[in-house]
């Protein structure tokens, strides 16, 4: 893949993302999103901004139903969306590791069976061949299932296993578009899951001067007030009907900028998350990139992102740490030359 600029490569992603989507929505048709992600992990809180970005930029429209996996009503849905279509949020969910989320997305399938369902881009993994045949034989059951999908190998499983549209999408995070410049305050910073996705076991060897941290810590109280806030300005808009998606949008902004400015305080990253690797093409951070446990993130890269000088794919942890090390002491050296030509 010839290596892009980072402008270049986001414009021609959010270009992909408009000719997957473009038949889905309409500027006068109602639409529902479905599965907002109301949890700590930033990267999902991006993708929901880059949903609500695109609908803003190119359709001047916000969705009129919103819910959670556990506040959903159906009667609320068809009051509000009687017609049009029901997306659902994107992201690494779809198949059997987060079954929560699955196990909803075909329920939707089900109550819905006369609605044209678009799922969000989403990278697809399944370790059980009975949870396959499950969700098989629910899309098999819909027939107006249009499914969106974020790499090659999710979209020839798809392909080979379901019976609907499957095309090849970006994730929506980047119809965010390019983050301003920020100042750094340290050289590597390693962003590594500690979740159901994280690749081994044990104690990773890092060295004692590079920080670890993940992004899915929060202050349940910021989150709260952040909600508190959102309501607030939907009633001084005098938008009722707008209270609980501002509600549910000021809790995303104020998780994407704590995860943004984690990460922008360092001047090359070390990562296994694929919100990372995104959000640090977003700011212009350069990145060693790890996997996940199933491949999503070099698959991701593979189809769509992996194009610049920006990211690089390790081969290991020390691979990738003294990669960015190199990164961080050329970007010292920049910032230092910025200051002399400004005095």
């Amino acid at each position: 893949m010839t290596s892009q600029s980072r402008p270049e490569l986001i414009a021609k992603l959010n270009g992909m993302i408009h000719d997957c989507l473009k038949d889905y929505v309409s500027r006068d048709e109602p639409l529902a999103i479905l599965d907002f992600p109301d949890i700590r992990n930033c990267g999902d809180s991006a993708i929901w901004l880059g949903e609500m970005a695109y609908l803003r930029d190119r359709f001047g429209k916000r969705p009129d139903y919103v819910s959670r996996l556990y506040d959903f009503s159906a009667d609320e849905l068809k009051r509000r969306v009687p017609t049009g279509p029901i997306f659902i949020h994107g992201g690494g969910n779809f198949g059997d590791i987060w079954v929560a989320h699955q196990d909803f997305r075909e329920m939707i399938m089900e109550r819905f069976p006369d609605r044209q369902i678009v799922q969000f881009p989403q990278s697809i993994h399944y370790s059980s061949p009975e949870r396959i045949e499950q969700s098989k034989k629910a899309i098999g059951r819909h027939k107006n299932f249009v499914l969106l999908v974020r790499d090659e190998e999710s979209k020839e499983f798809s392909e080979k296993h379901f019976d609907c549209i499957v095309r090849l999408c970006p994730d929506m995070a980047f119809a965010i578009g390019p983050l301003p410049e920020r100042a750094t305050q340290i050289p590597v910073l390693a962003m590594l899951r500690e979740d159901a996705e994280r690749v081994g076991g044990g104690d990773r060897k890092i060295p004692s001067d590079i920080p670890v941290e993940d992004w899915i810590t929060e202050s349940r109280r910021k989150v709260d007030i952040a909600k508190k806030l959102g309501v607030a300005s939907a009633y001084l808009a005098l938008k009722p009907s707008e209270v609980a998606l501002r509600r549910l949008d000021a809790a995303a902004h104020n998780r994407f900028e704590r995860g943004i400015s984690q990460i922008s305080r360092a001047r090359a990253i070390v990562t296994d998350r694929l919100h990372v690797h995104i959000c640090s093409l977003l700011l212009g951070r350069p990145h060693a990139v790890l996997d996940n446990s199933y491949g999503k993130i070099r698959r991701f890269m593979n189809a769509f992102s992996g194009g610049t000088d920006l990211s690089y794919k390790a081969t290991s942890l020390e691979d990738g740490i003294e990669w960015a090390r190199q990164q961080a002491a050329k970007g010292r050296v920049a910032e230092k030359e910025a200051v002399g030509l400004r005095a």
